[in-house]
């Protein structure tokens, strides 16, 4: 049987917290009234040993240790403390993750009685909620993706603001979205992407940036464009049980995204591994990077570089298209200190936290009158987030997809995908990996 924290508790925690205002082992290693949070992102740290003094402030009783560690090294530690029972009492969770620790009974439920659910973004609770019934997490931020873009790039091109706002694209010639990545794209003998006498084999700036193919989800690599397609990643969402890479619109989607690698307007695979998308754009080696709103400051932080951010290009239906993605914070099965996780967990859910993490303008907030603060707060730093915000205003959006089997499902689609950005496969081969993925299904 599953264990239950009570809500009523963990609420009646963020009340008087309201009136109010590292490091650390794992959970199974405290019962002396400390409980360990770990993070993966190093930008949001501030915000939460924040969140976390000003907690501990209010209940003397309970201290809470955050601890970051970077995402390539994060999920590993995880894994390994439940199993070794180190785990942290509290941990942000991701949406392809939470559903095999559910399955391997490594979460607690969450009672969400006097929870105010409708006070975040629509539909960001109800990911958390297992098949089971049972809630798995309060939700702490949302992302959007958008386009970010070197000005003085697109200005030496001739390309204004106006044009990158209003893209359009399709899978049989790109639309404006490729003319403009084949006219920022340049050689190193000054030639353009679209001019006669290019050199696909030696190039300067690339048009598109690439981090990498994207396994199953390419949430900003090609889900906003397999999004405008009409295309699903599951036959439901969420809980889905069958994948459709098999599906035409997606392998047409994926056909013209490597096709650009032929092209010479975006870089081949093997020349990304071990670099950083973000860091080659600063050293003006991409002029568009396509990329998650948790990525801002990374982008308008590079010296010597205006950034603009545009939308995400209108597809062949008509509208533009986001994979809405939503972490949250969930409490390990075998903490010590339950009720006191609870209550932790409830404060991060809470205005309370998210107002402080909001005037960071690192992220946007789960909770929607923190969300304003945000866009305010990146507003007086002179970033325009409109792009990551209007998806969710214009419901352009469609939800991460959660199923189980996450982490197989990327063993089968990374190799697969990556033999097509690499030129070793046609994208129909995909149907053949969409078969291994619905198998384990069966």
């Amino acid at each position: 049987m599953k264990r239950r924290v009570l809500g009523v508790t963990a609420a009646a925690a963020v009340a008087a917290l309201a009136l109010t205002s590292c490091s650390g082992g794992g959970g199974g290693e405290s019962s002396d009234g400390t409980l360990n949070y770990w993070l993966w992102d190093a930008n949001q740290l501030p915000a939460y040993e924040q969140c976390a003094a000003d907690f501990n402030e209010a209940n003397p009783d309970i201290t809470v240790k955050v601890t970051q560690t970077g995402w390539d090294d994060y999920w590993s530690k995880l894994t390994n403390g439940m199993a070794s029972g180190t785990a942290p009492d509290v941990f942000t969770d991701h949406l392809a993750k939470y559903p095999d620790f559910v399955k391997t009974d490594q979460l607690l439920a969450l009672d969400d009685e006097g929870i105010d659910l409708d006070q975040y973004a629509e539909g960001l609770a109800d990911l958390w909620v297992g098949q089971d019934g049972e809630r798995y997490g309060l939700p702490k931020d949302w992302d959007t993706v958008a386009l970010f873009y070197n000005k003085a790039m697109t200005a030496e091109a001739g390309i204004t603001d106006e044009q990158m706002a209003s893209l359009t694209w399709n899978p049989d010639d790109g639309g404006t979205y490729e003319d403009v990545i084949a006219h920022l794209t340049v050689d190193k003998n000054g030639k353009r992407g679209d001019e006669a006498g290019f050199d696909k084999d030696n190039v300067a700036v690339y048009g598109l940036g690439l981090q990498d193919s994207g396994q199953g989800m390419g949430q900003t690599q090609w889900s906003f464009l397999t999004g405008t397609t009409g295309w699903t990643h599951t036959d439901t969402n969420p809980w889905g049980t069958h994948y459709n890479y098999d599906d035409e619109r997606f392998q047409d989607t994926i056909t013209w995204w490597a096709g650009l690698i032929d092209k010479g307007y975006m870089p081949k695979l093997e020349t990304t591994v071990g670099a950083s998308v973000n860091d080659n754009f600063g050293a003006g080696k991409a002029a568009i990077n396509s990329n998650g709103s948790w990525m801002i400051n990374t982008y308008t932080g590079y010296d010597g570089v205006e950034v603009g951010i545009a939308p995400t290009p209108v597809g062949p239906e008509g509208k533009r298209s986001s994979m809405f993605n939503g972490l949250a914070d969930s409490i390990w099965v075998g903490t010590k200190q339950p009720e006191a996780a609870a209550e932790w967990v409830a404060y991060l859910g809470s205005a309370a936290c998210q107002d402080v993490v909001a005037e960071k303008s690192v992220v946007f907030p789960a909770i929607l009158t923190s969300t304003e603060i945000a866009a305010k707060a990146f507003a007086d730093k002179g970033i325009d987030v409109t792009p990551f915000t209007q998806q969710v205003a214009d419901k352009t959006t469609f939800l991460f997809p959660i199923t189980e089997n996450a982490a197989k499902i990327d063993g089968i689609m990374k190799p697969a995908m990556d033999a097509v950005l690499a030129g070793q496969a046609d994208a129909d081969s995909l149907t053949a990996a969409n078969e291994q993925v619905n198998a384990l299904f069966e």
